[in-house]
């Protein structure tokens, strides 16, 4: 499995940096430099606080658009992820809002990150950014033209929206896998700050085989140790923030704690081992 090639671990704990508004957003401030500042400040604790890898998203250019972001987004994030990887060793992934691909893995090879978020790889949901179709086709595609090697990591029936019809979960997730080729499949509540069920987790984990399952929204240091019985990894930002605000900045204590938490959970998840019997001499 190439999680232990890219994150050195099976179950890698991946935080979220939310960047501030970026140009052409409607709350965009005016200075790039506050928003590498900011993402910087959120690498670094990230990395302090023991995360195994990093994933860079324009999550407050909000309202999203349902298809390709403007030029400036992508010139905006690729600075900022070229100055985090300056700065942080820690592998980085890339996520372009709302379901940007394209735009995600170009920046991703350009700048040597190793993988992206896809919110809708296959299939069609409803948003409220209206219909947004799979990108699948296009981006396996793309990736190939560019030689890249940068993994893909899709989200199965995404949060903040829902399916056309009612597809069975466990087909979702293997033709993400199987149809869309997705490297990795990224499992989340219903909305930012929900966590999946573990029976969710349970069949789309049955359902991946070898294929990694992530943890996509929700967890915090008090369920973590019971969602990762039934996952590969997680995803991680809201609850690594100061006081568990969206708004504000990671705190390494908030991500010290969750990381022990995960590891207890891990530990927990490994057999036992049998206890040699010892032959009594009479």
């Amino acid at each position: 499995m190439y999680l232990n090639q890219i994150f050195k671990t099976p179950n890698p704990v991946i935080g979220v940096v939310h960047l501030l508004p970026l140009p052409t957003s409607p709350r965009w401030g005016g200075s790039l430099k506050a928003v590498i500042e900011r993402a910087e400040q959120e690498a670094t604790a990230l990395a302090s606080g023991g995360a195994n890898g990093i994933l860079i998203e324009n999550f407050f250019d909000a309202p999203f658009t349902k298809g390709a972001v403007d030029p400036a987004v992508v010139s905006a994030m690729t600075l900022v992820v070229q100055h985090v990887m300056n700065l942080v060793t820690l592998p980085v992934g890339i996520n372009v809002l709302r379901n940007d691909a394209r735009s995600g893995l170009a920046i991703a090879t350009c700048v040597g990150a190793k993988f992206i978020r896809v919110n809708v790889l296959t299939g069609v949901m409803a948003t409220d950014q209206g219909l947004i179709e799979g990108q699948a086709y296009e981006l396996l595609r793309y990736r190939r033209e560019l030689a890249s090697d940068v993994k893909i990591l899709a989200d199965v029936l995404v949060k903040h929206a829902r399916p056309l019809g009612s597809p069975n979960l466990t087909t979702a997730v293997q033709e993400t896998i199987e149809r869309g080729l997705a490297d990795g499949v990224i499992l989340s509540g219903w909305a930012t700050g929900s966590p999946p069920s573990i029976e969710d987790l349970e069949l789309a984990k049955a359902a991946a085989k070898d294929t990694p399952v992530f943890i996509g929204s929700g967890a915090n240091w008090e369920n973590i140790s019971t969602l990762i019985q039934a996952a590969d990894g997680v995803i991680v930002s809201s609850s690594l923030k100061r006081h568990g605000r969206i708004d504000q900045c990671i705190d390494p204590i908030r991500v010290s704690q969750f990381v022990e938490a995960m590891r207890r959970g891990i530990a927990a998840k490994q057999p036992s081992k049998p206890v040699s019997s010892v032959k009594i001499e009479k």
